[in-house]
């Protein structure tokens, strides 16, 4: 009698964890279900919404890689939302870098040719004339040199010259 009982929960035991794995789920859409996504991505909906949306909606749990193949297998492209972008107008970089120059008396230059153990050299010349040498080596750190001895800019030379020199590294030179 308890090898009957032994086989009816055996059974019992098999059966269950068939249902549990049947009502999980597929993790691969049904036609119907691709029709949707692909409903979605001409939409403009991106890879991450989708298989947030695959999820609430289907009851689907898919990896975002998954997503981005099941988009490929069903041959659709993805629409990127583009930007706007203003395109630069040389004429504008200038004319601000000349009125930086001009509000504060503190004009740099940027080395074309970089001298070994340097990121980016270049020179500057502080709104009372002082001028200087400057470099940032691999480490970041702002060297300057030559000029008089001891002379230090003015405070509001400095952040003008920092100011100057971020905007001249982010730029199209290096």
């Amino acid at each position: 009698m308890n090898e009957d009982n032994m086989q009816t929960n055996h059974t019992t035991s098999d059966s269950s964890s068939e249902s549990v794995h049947s009502s999980s789920g597929t993790s691969e859409p049904s036609p119907e279900q691709k029709q949707e996504i692909s409903k979605w991505v001409e939409e403009g909906m991106g890879l991450s919404d989708i298989q947030k949306k695959i999820n609430t909606d289907f009851g689907i749990v898919m990896t975002y890689m998954d997503v981005r193949f099941l988009v490929d297998d069903l041959n659709l492209d993805l629409v990127e939302e583009e930007e706007p972008v203003a395109s630069p107008d040389p004429q504008d970089d200038l004319s601000s870098e000349q009125e930086a120059e001009q509000s504060s008396g503190v004009r740099l230059e940027v080395d074309g040719v970089t001298p070994p153990g340097a990121m980016a050299s270049g020179s500057v010349i502080f709104s009372d004339g002082e001028s200087k040498k400057w470099s940032i080596d691999q480490f970041g750190r702002l060297a300057l040199t030559g000029g008089t001895d001891g002379y230090k800019p003015s405070d509001e030379d400095v952040m003008d010259f920092q100011k100057q020199l971020e905007a001249s590294l982010r730029g199209p030179s290096l």
